[in-house]
């Protein structure tokens, strides 16, 4: 079930980021501007207000259209949802259509169906990382396009934790490791630092919520540096356009797939 509490302290957060004077922006807008302008496109998790017009990396209104995949039919993060027209990322744009669904297995999409997927702080709550990039990529169409923007571990409460290596997601596909996972469950208990995450209570309920991670898909099954970040996606074959680092912790890549 979803937590109010939870809900309002993320609504805080996101306006506050919206509001306040001092939001960084991406390097070089124009270059992803440029590369997404008028396609058709999905985002994995979201909507994202990164992408608003206030945002670190503002992009939605650009764009021809947007579709959103979310993994269950009610998140933490945007409540209730319903699969159909109802994907509202911009007040200005057309509603994209709502799948529900995980992101390692889109398969209500047909292959080569998008110009470009994006990803804002959503795959380090995947437990298969490089499965749903190579589902990612066979949703695009030659020349794709994939934008990922991951939390650097050093500003987050996953400072204590090990960066994770590029083997160890290579395994992870190797070995078709599913989303409920756990193995990384005692790292996150001993080294979360609930000091920068105070809306999920004290441990005994950062414990439970953790243990329930299927349903709520809180965790970080990950931990990444900009470095593992670049490894992952020149491992998945995606020639890298551009990058950015915008601080706190905002990694971002743009990339293309060539078939």
């Amino acid at each position: 079930m979803i937590e109010p509490f939870w809900l309002r302290k993320k609504a805080r957060i996101a306006l506050n980021l919206i509001k306040s004077p001092f939001v960084r922006r991406a390097n070089n807008i124009e270059v992803y501007k440029a590369n997404l302008r008028d396609k058709r496109g999905i985002e994995i998790g979201g909507p994202s207000s990164v992408f608003n017009e206030k945002g670190i990396l503002p992009i939605y209104s650009v764009l021809g259209s947007l579709d959103g995949c979310n993994f269950s039919s009610q998140t933490i993060w945007e409540g209730k949802l319903k699969e159909g027209w109802r994907y509202n990322y911009q007040k200005d744009k057309k509603p994209g259509y709502q799948y529900i669904c995980e992101a390692v297995n889109l398969s209500p999409i047909p292959p080569e169906a998008y110009d470009f997927v994006l990803s804002s702080h959503s795959i380090e709550h995947i437990a298969n990382p490089l499965k749903a990039i190579s589902e990612w990529k066979r949703i695009l169409k030659d020349d794709g396009l994939l934008l990922l923007m991951v939390p650097h571990k050093d500003k987050t409460f996953d400072h204590n934790r090990p960066v994770t290596s590029l083997n160890h997601l290579i395994e992870d596909l190797e070995n078709d490791v599913v989303e409920d996972d756990l193995t990384h469950l005692p790292e996150i208990l001993e080294l979360h630092d609930l000091r920068k995450s105070p809306e999920v209570g004290d441990y005994a309920s950062f414990k439970k919520r953790s243990q329930d991670n299927y349903l709520n898909r809180c965790l970080h099954q990950h931990v990444f540096d900009s470095k593992l970040v670049l490894e992952m996606v020149k491992y998945m074959n995606l020639t890298i356009i551009t990058v950015d680092f915008v601080p706190p912790y905002h990694i971002i890549v743009l990339a293309k797939f060539k078939r």
